[in-house]
């Protein structure tokens, strides 16, 4: 805990009067941007697999939380002491297997217990629906599969895989109907649907579809910076190959980087 206290220190330093005027401009609402771009970093790096990132990016992180903390404590609200004990409480609180006299069998018994304390914290109030608790400010593909998961375990669910694919199949051919009548409105409705098909689809594939969706971003990405690297050694622009040129690029890029 020596560090930890350094670092408490160094923040309830760095946002006194003698600190730095960018700390001691920073709230609550401002350091939002802040926080949530060190988060995906943080993301970032444990997708590369890169240990020392990752530590420099967990530390960024934990550094938002002390300036948050720190923020709540010079306006006489709580402290990061009230903050680690209320986590500590909670983690107790919600492992009655752990530190109660609870008994489980796997995994998914530990999710609905999990499930069910939550539903009745004093923090939240009682859960008015089941899907309550799912944070509105998640990415889109990531809320669409905690309320997938949450429906699941009141029992709206398919009983096997064929229900999401079938749908899934469903909802291309109301979104192709949809693009033949010209009706955006209608379109962006379609598409939505599909969206949801397909990452009901990877739950039950046990695939979070925004992991899947960022590392096929950085696939795209990677072979992309490719078809530009040949193209340069053509000496041409991509704007003046065909489609065709274009294609044979990106087949040789995808051949390179399944290598």
């Amino acid at each position: 805990m020596e560090e930890f206290d350094r670092l408490v220190e160094v923040v309830a330093t760095l946002r006194s009067p003698e600190g730095c005027p960018w700390d001691r401009e920073q709230d609550h609402q401002s350091l939002k941007h802040y926080l949530l771009e060190e988060v995906y970093e943080v993301l970032e790096a444990a997708d590369t697999g890169a240990d020392e990132k990752l530590c420099g990016e967990l530390g960024d992180v934990l550094l938002m939380i002390v300036m948050y903390a720190q923020i709540a404590a010079e306006q006489n609200g709580f402290n990061i002491s009230d903050v680690i004990a209320c986590i500590t409480a909670k983690l107790i609180y919600r492992h009655p297997h752990v530190f109660g006299d609870v008994e489980v069998a796997e995994s998914d018994e530990v999710v609905d217990n999990w499930e069910q304390l939550k539903r009745h914290e004093a923090d939240t109030g009682p859960r008015q629906s089941a899907l309550d608790g799912v944070p509105k400010a998640l990415p889109a593909l990531q809320q669409a599969q905690e309320l997938q998961k949450k429906a699941a375990r009141v029992g709206f669910d398919w009983d096997s895989i064929e229900g999401p694919w079938r749908k899934l199949f469903e909802e291309i051919e109301e979104l192709r109907e949809a693009a033949g009548s010209g009706q955006d409105e209608a379109i962006a409705h379609e598409l939505g649907d599909l969206l949801i098909a397909v990452v009901n689809l990877g739950r039950f594939l046990d695939v979070y579809a925004e992991d899947a969706l960022r590392a096929g971003n950085r696939r795209f990405e990677q072979r992309f910076r490719q078809v530009e690297q040949q193209a340069a050694a053509t000496g041409r622009e991509l704007s003046e190959m065909t489609l065709e040129e274009l294609d044979e690029l990106w087949e040789q890029a995808k051949i390179a980087q399944n290598r």
